[in-house]
């Protein structure tokens, strides 16, 4: 069997301890991810101030890279972007009032990077009807009367009412 062979370097523990302490080191990560948790839930706490709690699930917040004065959000849908944007004044508002200060906030809707498939349940298989309800059958047929018999249309709705007795 071929195996890959094992980098001969380990390193030590006080190697790992200096690359936690680094800034850009696990510490540095933890950090604003902690810092993105108190954003998030303060974010939750302003939108039931403004009645909207319920739409701070569907937001991925975060803070833009090029400026700290402005926030982004990451919705799923435009139904959810668009009703960010009517509040957007408000929002930073009451955001300013709990301590996160900006000027402006982005929103972008993110796409959709994986599909849901669910299977097929058994009653959904056969949801089409098989047969024509009366009145439709009426309908149908009163509409094959005004038609000419060699025409293309005659055709289709005779094959039509042949098929759905």
């Amino acid at each position: 069997m071929n195996f890959v062979p094992k980098s001969p370097r380990k390193q030590t523990a006080h190697e790992w301890l200096d690359y936690l302490r680094k800034p850009n080191g696990i510490g540095g990560v933890l950090a604003k991810t902690e810092n993105l948790a108190k954003l998030r839930i303060t974010l939750q706490k302003a939108l039931e101030v403004l009645n909207l709690g319920h739409l701070s699930t569907k937001i991925e917040v975060s803070w833009r890279t090029e400026s700290q004065n402005e926030l982004l959000f990451l919705v799923g849908s435009a139904t959810v972007a668009n009703r960010l944007q009517q509040i957007l004044p408000s929002l930073i508002n009451e955001l300013g009032k709990l301590g996160v200060y900006c000027k402006t906030i982005k929103i972008k809707v993110r796409p959709i990077s994986v599909w849901e498939i669910k299977p097929r349940t058994t009653d959904q298989k056969d949801h089409q009807p098989k047969t024509l309800n009366t009145a439709a059958r009426k309908s149908w047929e009163e509409l094959l009367d005004k038609l000419s018999p060699g025409s293309e249309l005659y055709k289709a709705v005779e094959q039509l009412l042949r098929k759905k007795p």
